[in-house]
């Protein structure tokens, strides 16, 4: 008997038909059957590039490469490379058989352009709803990875657990999406014993533990792009990296500056005069001051003398106790009043002088005698000090420390502890 097709027939599609090339691991090459793993999109750039003359500018900016690439499959099926492409000759120059022909593929392309821009705002929508689910999610459970507790409801619990406990911070939970993957990758790392900020590998997990944390390396290498895609500043504006955002937003605040911060009002640091309460904001003011009215003049005693910084420090330093102690530093005659020292001084001309050098240029007058003295702030080394034998760079030789015990004996603090028990008037 005549067999009859009794209902249309249909050739064999790829299972799952169009969606299921979308939601496939593979990539397929635009303009023949290679396919190539999602993961190997440089593979696939490099096929199209040597086999097809085919070069996508921008790659990297492309939102979703898959659908990207599916895209243009089709379209280029339907009319000339040349009607969306750029012909780029090279070896123009060389016999015709040894020239090229390149096509360039980029968003000055309108077609292309739009389309940049919608795989852009698909693939933030689809982030901002995967973000808004995980941070009202109460499923959420796992492990903490440098210690043994367990964490059940929302991530933001874990997260701020680590960077509270541990100082382990990746940020806020708000600015992370896809956080178990984000951990699940973090712990494949630390797992495999390998450091999460310099990448090292060690021999075993207490190596691994003690170099973090001596190294203050549990943090994460922001250099690292693996990261990027956890991030959402990453996925905001179409064709910028979260560093071009970032600098945008910088520019803005810079360019505001003078609006937001109009009401800003700083109260500049003021020193205090080494022989009265007078005191002056910036230190011109202040040298003028001494001058004037004490007949100390700083500048010229610092030049005249070669003070570099540490002994324009240790001066300030005796002057200040001495004067504290109310006892004039060149005479050593002690008085009632700090009133009387100053008087006396200023008459007898002891004030203008220094006296030798060896009774101020000592190690114990390099502690502050006060501890708020921000003159010592402003102290500086002058240009014109500087001689033909300072100008040499001085060799600094380190103390050795092999035998403590004997340099705790030798050590110049036990003299300044001995005349301090000695002088007890001094700790006043």
């Amino acid at each position: 008997s005549l067999e009859c097709i009794l209902e249309p027939l249909s050739l064999p599609e790829s299972p799952g038909g169009v969606a299921a090339v979308e939601s496939s691991p593979y990539v397929p090459c635009i303009f023949c059957k290679e396919c190539y793993l999602l993961a190997e999109q440089n593979q696939l750039l490099k096929h199209m590039i040597i086999e097809h003359k085919l070069v996508i500018a921008d790659v990297k900016l492309v939102a979703d490469f898959r659908r990207y690439i599916l895209y243009w499959k089709k379209r280029f099926a339907e009319q000339p490379i040349t009607d969306f492409c750029s012909v780029v000759r090279t070896n123009s120059e060389a016999p015709l058989e040894e020239q090229d022909n390149y096509f360039l593929l980029c968003d000055v392309l309108p077609e292309d352009r739009l389309l940049r821009e919608q795989l852009q705002q698909k693939r933030l929508r689809e982030i901002l709803e995967q973000q808004q689910r995980e941070r009202y999610d109460i499923s959420f459970h796992s492990m903490c990875m440098f210690c043994d507790q367990e964490f059940t409801g929302n991530r933001s619990v874990l997260l701020n657990h680590m960077a509270r406990e541990h100082g382990f911070n990746i940020g806020l939970p708000d600015n992370i999406v896809n956080c178990c993957e984000f951990l699940t990758v973090l712990q494949e790392k630390l797992d495999n014993l390998q450091c999460l900020y310099c990448e090292k590998v060690f021999r075993d997990k207490n190596t691994l533990k003690d170099h973090m944390r001596k190294k203050q390396h549990r943090r994460i290498n922001a250099k690292n792009k693996e990261y990027d895609k956890f991030y959402i500043i990453n996925y905001l504006e179409f064709g910028k990296s979260w560093e071009e955002v970032q600098s945008e937003d910088d520019r803005e605040l810079l360019d505001n500056l003078e609006e937001d911060w109009s009401d800003w009002e700083e109260h500049p640091a003021c020193a205090v005069c080494l022989f009265c309460e007078q005191q002056a904001d910036t230190t011109e003011k202040l040298y003028l001051h001494m001058q004037k009215s004490h007949g100390f003049d700083f500048p010229k005693i610092k030049s005249e003398h070669g003070l570099n910084f540490y002994q324009q420090v240790k001066l300030v330093n005796f002057i200040r106790r001495e004067v504290h102690h109310c006892r004039c530093y060149n005479c050593q005659e002690k008085f009632q009043s700090k009133g009387g020292l100053i008087s006396h001084m200023e008459e007898m001309k002891h004030i203008t002088f220094l006296p030798a050098r060896s009774t101020w240029d000592q190690p114990q007058y390099y502690f502050p005698t006060y501890e708020n003295d921000t003159l010592l702030c402003t102290l500086s080394d002058s240009e014109d000090l500087i001689t033909e034998d300072q100008n040499e760079d001085i060799p600094v030789v380190s103390e050795d420390i092999s035998n403590l015990k004997a340099l705790k004996q030798s050590s110049v603090l036990n003299d300044l502890l001995y005349e301090e028990n000695k002088n007890p008037k001094n700790l006043e």
